[in-house]
Formats: C-alpha cells, structure tokens, sequence
C-alpha cells in the first residue's frame, strides 16, 4: 500500500458492461497518476413517501430531507444510463426528483471536499509511462503541483485544407513537423518532414507518448487546432491519439456559434489563451495572437497583415518552407509568453482550488456553487432540488443614483469592499437558512427571512474572504483575482436560471439590502454637509469642491469612510442585533470629474464618466467609464481625440486650436488610417436576414464564403466599404466622421464650456466647402 499526494489533471465517467467508471487523471512527484473506480454507485433522492418502484436500483432510508422538511430516500445505481431512465420514468409520474441532475465524478469529488489537491492510498501499478490505482481511499489535501505544458500551433490550408505543419513548443523539446517531400532547414528550430499527413500526425502522437505533458496551450487551440487534428484524424481513419493510458480522445463541437469548442483528453489540460484571458478578466480591444501579443510583450507574429495571413501560409508553404517552420515555432513561442506575462496557468490552478471545477472550465460559476455548497448542504440533513425545478422571477438590479451632470473639482469616490458578498455575511442570507425553523429571524426582502442560527453561505464567503486577505498579503494576485471572482459571482448565482437555488427572495434580500445601504450611505454623507452627485450599486461620488486642496481632500475621505464604518457597525447592531461585515472604503480622489447628460438630453447619464487622478508616481492620469474612448466600437480617431480633448480640459490648457487642427488634418486625409471601423460578426453572413448593419454590409461585400469573426471597414459616400488587404482605403465621408465620431466626442465635456465642436470648426468647415 502506498499514499500519492496529487493534483487533479482531468476527470472523467462512463458506463461499462460491469458499471460505472470513474477515471481520475493527476500529477504527482512520481510520475502521471490514473485513479480508476469502479465501486462508486450513481446516486438521486425522492420522497421518502413515494410507493415502491420497479427498476435496476438499490432504495436506501435516510437521515436526509427536503428543503420543505419531507423525508427522503436514496436510489443507488450501477450505471448512469439506468439513473437516467428512472429519473424520466419518476418524473413522466410527476414523482419530484432532487439531485438526479449531479454527475457521478462530481459528486464523488465534492462530498470528499476535494477540489484539486488531494491523497491516495492504495496499491500502485506501473503502467506504461504512468501509475494506476484502483479504488484507492481518497482524501482532501493542501498538494499542489505545476503541470508541464506544451504550445502546440499548426498552420493549414485554410479551416478544411492541407495540414502543413505542427508545432511543439515544451522547454523539454522544441520542434516542427512537416509535411514535405524534401528536407527543411531552418535556423530557428529543429524541423522533422514526412511524405503525408498521416505519417506526421503518427509522429505528433508518439511526441505526445515521448515527452508527455500534462497540459496542452494554444491560440483557438481546441475551436481550431485541435479540432482540425480530429477532424482529419476521422478523415484518415487514424486514432485521436493524444490521451493518456489509451484513453479515448474527443473533441464536442457546439451547436451554435456562441458555444465553446470542448476538448477531452484523459490527462492531459487543455487552456486556451483567449478563454484563459477572458476567464481571468482580461481586456484587448482585440484577442487575436497579434493584438495580445503586441499589447502584453510589445512584439507580433511574423506575418504581420492578419486578413492575409492565409494566403501568405499558402504562400510560404510553397515557396519557403523554412520562414514557414520560423512562423509556425513562433506563435507557439508568443503563446507561452503570455501564458508566462498573465500567470494564467497559476490563476487556472488557483481558481480549481477554490471551485472544485476543472482547470479548462473558464465559467461553470454555477457548477462552483453546487461544488461548494451541496456537500455542506448534506452535512446539515438536507437535498437539493434539481436545477430544472428552480422557480422562476426576477430581483431587481444594482442600485444607481440619478446623477448631477457637470465639471467638478474635487470628488471622492467611496466604495463598498464587495457589498453582495459583505451583504450575504451581515444578514445570513442562505439557501438553507431561508427555510429553516427558528425564532427570532432576521428579515430580508420579498417576504423572506433567514434563521439566525446554521446558514452555511455566510460561511463559505468568509473562508473565500480570508483567503483572500491572505493572497493579498502575499502577493499572490492570481489566487486574490480568482478568489474575488467566485465570491462576487454568488448574487448572480441565486438569480441564475441555471442554479438549483435560484430564488428571487434570495436574490432581492441581497440587492434590495444594497439598494437600502447606498441610499442611507448617501443620507449620511449629505447629513455632513457634503454633496452626492452619483453613486452606481456599491460606489458613491462625493464632492468637495475647488476651496479644498488635494492634501485635504485625501484626508477628507479617509476621515469620512471612517465615520460611515462605525456608523453602519452601530446600527446593524441596534437594529438587527447582527455584527456587521460592511467596509466602506476611499477609493479614489478625481482633481477634475465629469459627468455628462444623456446625449441630446439634460438628464444626466449612467455609468459614464470621466475623470483626473494623480497615480501611485504622482503623475496625472485620466480615468473613464463608459464613453467613447474606451468602446472599441469607435474609431481609433475618435477615441485618441477625446482622450487629449478631456486631457486639456481637465489641466487647463487651451483646446479650440487643438480641435481646429484635427478637424483640419482629417479633411485633409491626414487620419485616414484612423477612420477604420473594427466590429465583430456575431452570426453568419447568412442569419442577418431583416436589417443589416454596416458592418454586415461591408463584409458582404468581401465577396467571400469565409467565415468571418471581424470586418473593417471605412464609411464612404456610398455607405460602408471594406478595408481590403493590400489595397488602398476607400476614401471616406468625412461629414459621417465630422458628425458622427468627432463631435460627439467633443461635446461631452464642452457642452459645460458653453461652446460645442460645431461652434468652434464651423468658420473651418466653410472654408472646405
């Protein structure tokens, strides 16, 4: 018998001639780990009441019950297909189900409370190139453990085409296979040929076999690479061989386009970098390998036109294979570098930690919840309903103050360190605790109340709380980031059509609390003499006006977060008899803040401003929400515009000649470059069938069956054109751009300088006339 501490890779279940199988794939400091287990049952409850059934199953009594406290019974299967059919069956009866919806490997996972680290003991086989236990004891533990990775990158003949290359970027080895009928050298990197396809991706399979790694990344890596490798696989009726063990291989394609391409290899992680970014909440005004290359590592790919790059593959393929095997390496190489940039195999790591959801889920916070809180929730005595019989209604939102628009010195900005969160811990807000007895509960919204005495989501959030705090304490941003994530996810969890919880007086007890805070924060504030000119679901904008200086003005907001803690920690006290976990904090101090009205209007806007701060280095720098210089759906003219227009307000320096001067420039042709719309396709050409925007127009006009995810485009006199590669750029409406994107990136801010862009360009605009 020996213990393995391990990290989980991959999971996975399936039904076999003799039952359920669980496959376990890790990683541990001797080696590749495969649990298999073959004696777990698949599990639901029903009423303890119901009348006996007819099937393949094991009913057992149990100490468990509903939420509306009826008792029930266990049926245990041996096979997930038989549990499917008898939850069809109770349910065709209109006999209630609870957790028939859990999958075997999940539930095994969560009633252990593992998550990823996690100890074996057991007898160990040596298998070929790994370890295997079978049914060992598992338990919970602290192990954790950096998988090895790989980048892996081909280049094709386009979406269904020639396969050329592939790409394999490890620091154990570093190498490109080719398809070729001579040699290829290339200073860059180690080139292996082969006379086809299927000789090379033999080779990718025993590379795989060779060095393996426990994680493959990639650019679209499973959407496009992977999903190419599988595809031609079944085409040359070849095996998907790049799982452990022998284990079957897949890639799940959606469908619909909005859905996520899925990867399934036994033991081995797939991250891609753009949903890996996402997921850690990264932003690029593009994700393809260029843009996030250049923004994050301040170099490109080597093809440097992106709407070409297909031809110019085709190209090389041809003429020059070894700048081709260059590329190839390359964008494996870009990839790693950003993985290494952003931490991103740290921040996948950490938040499987806190989740109990594998490395590639980049959402699931459902599934999060479930992971943490049902294992909880049967320490308690109670089941869950199933996800599909969650009722429906609606909660209302965040909470946003009608704004005062205008130019301001001095405003502080307050904010609630995660008010949702905060919420939950102050008033017990709690699946459990909204339907277990007790006197003397504490009172929510839309009729709920909450006993005072065993709810477990306050309890969760404090864990994540403290985790948190001591991820700051340590530097450790990948854990704090992941960790802030999931606990701000769990007010939109209980309003999620998806969540077995979803209730709306879990949800409303949650905003409707919040709503209550900020209007009282606001009273409080304003009973100190001080103005509220906006405040947007857990932040309010005070102003103190020009007669305080900056060194005043921090002071100010320190000395008031402080007065409204202890006001708060007083009244939840007095009036709820509850300790208090809201933490107001002074977040920022904006010199200069601008608020603009509604466009066309004098009503002032939500979620839109702008503002000057001084940085941690004591430098100026503007902040905005919400306008035109931080939508990517404005041109690079407007927004960089904008951007110096504000940056001149706010300091004082003069403006109109500034104006005048790129109004000029661009009649002149001088911004024409800067006049390309950049907007996402997010259907086929084809499903735009009512109205087409101009972007649809434009790319209908590419004359291409392609599917594209981007098109650029210029706005001409005769309505929207392609920008082609290769080709000059269409000249431009400069009256579209004129009214359309300058000026109203201008009259934000100069509407309260009494003047606007037309005022001061109209002499200009007569001259070009």
């Amino acid at each position: 018998m020996q213990t393995l501490r391990a990290f989980l890779l991959t999971r996975h279940w399936r039904d076999t001639p003799k039952g359920l199988e669980i496959s376990l794939w890790a990683t541990t400091d001797a080696g590749p780990l495969r649990i298999l287990l073959n004696q777990e049952d698949a599990v639901f409850f029903i009423p303890g009441s119901t009348q006996a059934i007819e099937g393949g199953c094991k009913r057992r009594s149990l100490t468990l019950s509903t939420f509306a406290g009826v008792d029930v019974d266990g049926l245990y299967f041996r096979r997930q297909s038989d549990l499917i059919e008898m939850r069809s069956k109770l349910q065709g009866l209109g006999i209630e189900t609870f957790e028939s919806d859990i999958k075997p490997v999940d539930r095994f996972l969560m009633e252990r409370f593992i998550t990823a680290g996690f100890a074996a003991r057991g007898r160990t086989v040596r298998r070929n190139g790994y370890l295997e236990m079978r049914n060992p004891a598992v338990r919970k533990d602290d192990y954790r453990r950096p998988p090895t990775r790989v980048s892996l990158d081909i280049e094709t003949e386009g979406l269904d085409g020639a396969l050329y290359s592939v790409a394999l970027s490890s620091k154990a080895d570093e190498r490109v296979l080719m398809v070729s009928d001579k040699p290829v050298h290339c200073d860059d990197v180690k080139v292996e040929v082969f006379i086809d396809e299927r000789e090379l991706l033999h080779r990718l399979f025993a590379w795989f076999a060779e060095h393996d790694p426990d994680m493959i990344i990639g650019w679209s890596v499973v959407a496009f690479d992977l999903d190419f490798i599988a595809r031609r696989c079944e085409r040359l009726s070849i095996p998907f061989d790049l799982a452990r063990g022998g284990e079957r291989s897949v890639v799940l394609r959606p469908g619909d386009r909005s859905a996520l391409h899925i990867a399934r290899i036994p033991g081995r992680v797939v991250l891609d970098g753009i949903e890996s970014l996402r997921g850690a909440f990264w932003s690029f005004e593009s994700f393809d390998l260029e843009s996030v290359a250049r923004a994050l590592l301040g170099k490109g790919k080597r093809i440097d036109q992106v709407e070409d790059r297909v031809s110019k593959i085709s190209h090389l393929y041809r003429h020059d294979r070894p700048r081709l095997a260059a590329y190839n390496i390359e964008d494996c190489r870009l990839v790693d570098a950003i993985f290494e940039r952003t931490d991103l195999v740290e921040f996948s790591m950490r938040r499987a930690e806190l989740t109990g959801l594998g490395m590639d889920r980049y959402g699931g916070s459902v599934a999060a919840f479930d992971n943490l809180y049902l294992p909880r929730l049967h320490r308690a005595g109670r089941v869950a309903p199933d996800a599909a019989g969650a009722p429906v209604g609606e909660s209302p939102g965040g909470y946003v103050l009608d704004s005062k628009p205008g130019i301001y010195d001095n405003v502080l900005v307050l904010d609630f360190k995660s008010l949702y969160p905060s919420i939950i811990r102050t008033f017990g807000i709690d699946p459990y605790a909204l339907h277990a007895p007790g006197e003397d509960r504490i009172e929510g919204f839309a009729g709920a109340s909450f006993a005072r005495k065993g709810a477990i989501l306050p309890g969760i959030v404090q864990d994540l709380w403290d985790e948190r705090d001591r991820a700051k304490a340590k530097g450790d941003g990948a854990m704090s980031q992941a960790t802030k994530i999931l606990m701000n996810s769990f007010y939109g969890i209980l309003g999620a059509a998806g969540c077995r919880f979803r209730d709306t007086r879990l949800a409303s007890s949650i905003t409707r609390r919040g709503h209550e805070i900020i209007r009282r924060t606001r009273d409080a504030i304003e009973g100190e003499g001080l103005n509220v000119i906006y405040g947007d679901t857990d932040s309010l904008f005070v102003l103190l006006g020009s007669q305080v200086s900056e060194e005043k003005a921090g002071v100010c907001g320190s000395r008031l977060s402080s007065k409204l803690n202890e006001k708060w920690k007083r009244s939840i006290r007095q009036e709820h008899g509850l300790e208090c976990h809201l933490e107001i904090e002074f977040e920022t101090h904006f010199l200069k803040f601008l608020m603009p009205t509604v466009r066309g209007d004098v009503a002032g806007s939500k979620k839109r401003y702008a503002g000057l701060i001084r940085n941690a280095e004591g430098e100026y720098e503007l902040i905005f929400k919400g306008l035109e210089s931080v939508r990517t759906d404005w041109t690079p003219l407007a927004r960089s515009f904008q951007r110096e227009l504000y940056r001149r307000v706010f300091i004082g320096e003069p403006f109109e000649d500034y104006i005048r001067s790129i109004a000029e420039e661009m009649l002149q042709g001088l911004h024409d470059e800067s006049l390309v719309y950049r907007k996402r396709l997010r259907r086929r050409l084809s499903e735009y069938t009512r109205n087409a925007p101009p972007h649809v127009q434009a790319a209908r006009k590419l004359g291409t069956e392609k599917r594209l995810r981007h098109v650029r485009y210029i706005v001409t006199s005769n309505g929207p054109e392609p920008v082609r590669p290769g080709h000059p750029l269409p000249r431009p409406d400069y009256e579209h751009y004129r009214s359309r994107q300058l000026a109203p990136a201008a009259d934000g801010v100069l509407h309260f300088l009494d003047t606007s862009f037309e005022a001061i360009t109209d002499r200009q605009m007569a001259i070009f006339d």
